[in-house]
């Protein structure tokens, strides 16, 4: 019998971040080579299936908070779980088209759901604090992007049917951690006499907050998607351009414990102000880069923003959201996750056909910065509202 425990663990928390992206990681980067070169379907209809993918995945971020602010936060873990693990398992044996592009929204949604709900039960720990509950969490994700597209470069040559298993492993590893650490009760919304409503001012800053995660991971998803292309365009080869994703994975891994300990000196939102402005700095770099050294002195530089800024987002949602809608935020700050990415690589082409690399890294930044300046302002007036 599985024993109800108090709160998740931050083992718990790590390790079901951890999984959770390694299976994900194992999907992005295998859809658009698979569909085109194995079941020679079009370069657009890939494009198709991976926005199909990161649309249900909002849906399931939206459905995630509402699970567990109106349900079973437990039950919604084990039911977002299943609802990637099933369709993976399927793949296995059917990876046929178009079965293989109905499996992705299931994956997606799945994905969604948990990444979410993940979040919540991250935000309802109150033995540690939020900032450093959250930069594990973060640790977590990274780590496990990095061994999900380690390890689907590597199985890939081996057959597909082998990437698959890899990912089911990882869902079945991510149900049983969250059967052993994550069944426990939660006070949700529907369980309080009155629902206590937040601030207008909390909602607005919360808003404002989501709107510039959204331009943050949109110019991110530059990287993954256009850039690539820009640099073998500059004659820079491919294997280096992966090599700057290693050295990103690198850096959090090992600089994360490191800059969190700097970060407790600081104030939440004065530490991500600083960290976002040094990763959207790092995009200007990119209106002049031509030669690999400056694209990788750009990525040292976006990986030091990101892991100054971007750990402590959730955390400081959480800070401002009521108790009885924390899964409703942490749902929203992932909507606007995975609205960016799904956003990123369409905005960025567009730009390019109708203009340049120039015109879209310097468009991208004035995006980033007028986000940034309109949260900052917002927080300024919402603390000089409280004295």
């Amino acid at each position: 019998m599985w024993k109800s425990n108090k709160e998740v663990s931050l083992a718990g928390i790590l390790s079901a971040t951890l999984l959770l992206n390694a299976a994900a990681a194992c999907m992005w980067p295998l859809t658009t080579v698979y569909m085109h070169n194995q079941l020679h379907q079009t370069l657009t209809l890939a494009g198709i299936a991976l926005l199909g993918m990161s649309l249900c995945m909002i849906l399931g971020n939206w459905l995630g908070g509402w699970l567990f602010d109106n349900w079973s936060p437990f039950k919604s873990a084990v039911l977002g779980t299943l609802c990637s693990f099933i369709p993976m398992l399927i793949l296995i044996f059917f990876h046929g088209w178009p079965i293989f592009g109905i499996m992705l929204l299931f994956i997606g949604l799945g994905d969604g759901v948990v990444m979410t709900v993940v979040n919540s039960f991250a935000a309802n720990v109150t033995s540690i604090s939020s900032r450093r509950v959250f930069n594990y969490l973060y640790i977590g994700m990274n780590l496990g992007v990095v061994i999900g597209t380690l390890m689907v470069g590597y199985l890939m040559d081996h057959g597909v049917q082998l990437v698959f298993i890899a990912a089911s492993i990882c869902y079945t590893a991510l149900l049983l951690i969250i059967l052993a650490d994550f069944r426990m009760k939660i006070t949700t919304k529907t369980q309080h006499h009155k629902h206590q409503a937040a601030k207008p001012a909390q909602l607005n800053l919360i808003w404002l907050i989501a709107v510039m995660v959204f331009c943050l991971y949109m110019s991110y998803t530059l990287w993954e998607s256009v850039i690539s292309v820009h640099m073998t365009n500059l004659g820079i080869s491919f294997e280096h351009y992966s090599l700057l994703w290693t050295l990103n994975g690198l850096m959090i891994v090992f600089g994360q414990p490191i800059a969190n300990r700097l970060g407790s000196y600081f104030k939440m939102s004065s530490q991500i102000a600083v960290g976002s402005l040094i990763f959207i700095l790092s995009f200007l770099i990119l209106v002049f880069a031509k030669t690999y050294a400056v694209f990788v002195v750009t990525m040292v530089i976006l990986t030091i923003g990101e892991m100054i800024g971007f750990p402590g987002i959730p955390a400081w949602i959480d800070k401002l959201a009521g108790d009885n809608d924390k899964g409703k935020f942490q749902g929203i700050y992932n909507m606007a996750i995975s609205f960016g990415r799904a956003v990123g690589p369409l905005y960025g082409g567009l730009l390019i056909e109708y203009g340049s690399y120039r015109d879209l890294f310097g468009s991208v930044t004035l995006l980033m910065l007028l986000a940034l300046a309109a949260v900052m302002i917002r927080n300024r007036m919402n603390r000089a509202r409280s004295k």
